[in-house]
């Protein structure tokens, strides 16, 4: 989708030499950009007809929130450990150096319930394999992943292989 392609800067050498980062504050910015990624998210996300949309944090919490509402079904928040107040279940994955761990409420989601996780990047892939991990670990069904962005460099949909993935734009490298 080459038009919100516009909204997205491209910012040489951050975070270090030779990384070619892809800011999209730019969208969020711009009432156009964010109400052209949102709608071609909800074009992506009905076919799916999910019960509940698993966001990630936390730009996923942007993008997700406005399409859970236009869908009138819930929002469940999948945060760093140690940020959500109730009881929790959690998965550690590993990262380039070091691992993470993020956790969602024990009682976000029911048995049988057909899930979508949402987030702004789709990098390498860990954060959203632990999320289908929680939303599963709990019994929900995981219906498809989108997000707003893909590197495809990053080759992160192996982590997500045999899930359904939808991206509004892709980009070559890492």
């Amino acid at each position: 989708m080459s038009e919100l392609k516009k909204f997205v800067r491209e910012i040489p050498d951050f975070p270090k030499p030779g990384i070619l980062f892809r800011d999209i504050t730019g969208i969020l910015q711009s009432a156009e950009g964010f109400k052209l990624a949102i709608d071609e998210l909800q074009k992506i996300v009905e076919e799916a007809k999910p019960d509940v949309i698993v966001a990630l944090e936390s730009r996923g919490f942007l993008f997700g929130t406005p399409i859970a509402y236009n869908l009138n079904i819930p929002v469940v928040l999948c945060r760093k450990k140690g940020k959500l107040p109730c009881a929790t279940v959690e998965k550690t994955y590993d990262l380039e150096y070091g691992s993470a761990t993020v956790e969602i409420h024990k009682d976000a989601i029911q048995p049988g319930q057909r899930v979508l996780i949402i987030d702004d990047l789709l990098a390498t892939g860990g954060t959203a394999k632990a999320a289908i991990d929680l939303a599963e670990m709990l019994g929900g069904k995981v219906v498809k992943l989108v997000f707003v962005m893909e590197l495809l460099g990053l080759e992160g949909r192996r982590k997500l292989d045999g899930y359904d993935v939808g991206c509004v734009l892709s980009y070559e490298g890492a």
